[in-house]
Parts: C-alpha cells; structure tokens; sequence
C-alpha cells in the first residue's frame, strides 16, 4: 500500500481551513458539514485555498467577512 505523506505546509493550509469551516459554522449557527458545503458550494472553499497566502495572515474574523464576501458575490444566501 501506497502511502504519501503531506508536507508541513500542507498540513498549516488543511489545519487553517478547517479552523476557517468551523469558526464559519459557529459563527452562523450551522454546523460544520453545512458549513464547508455551503462555502464550497459558493466558491469561498476555493478562494480561501488559491488566497492562503495572504489570509492567513489576516484574523480569522477578517477572513470569515471574506468568506462572506466571496459566497454572496456566487449566490450564498445564508448571511
């Protein structure tokens, strides 16, 4: 069996996703698989991994708002 192994850098960008998701789902009252379905759903998903760079560096408040942002301008509803 075939097993590949992910890269610290990886493994900041999976941890600091998921951190997204779920601060996400708290923040609106859903829960997490709502959440990432929802931000998927609306391209937020992808926008947060092609922006890792630079909103990782942001607070996660900041980067929720962007989330927002991002999923009303592809037809997210939910706020």
């Amino acid at each position: 069996m075939w097993v590949s192994k992910i890269n610290k850098e990886e493994q900041n960008i999976i941890d600091y996703m998921v951190v997204c998701v779920n601060e996400f789902a708290e923040k609106f009252h859903v829960n997490y698989k709502q959440s990432f379905n929802y931000l998927n759903k609306h391209n937020a998903i992808k926008f947060l991994l092609e922006n890792y760079e630079i909103e990782h560096t942001l607070s996660i408040d900041d980067a929720i708002e962007d989330l927002v942002i991002i999923a009303r301008k592809n037809g997210g509803y939910l706020v």
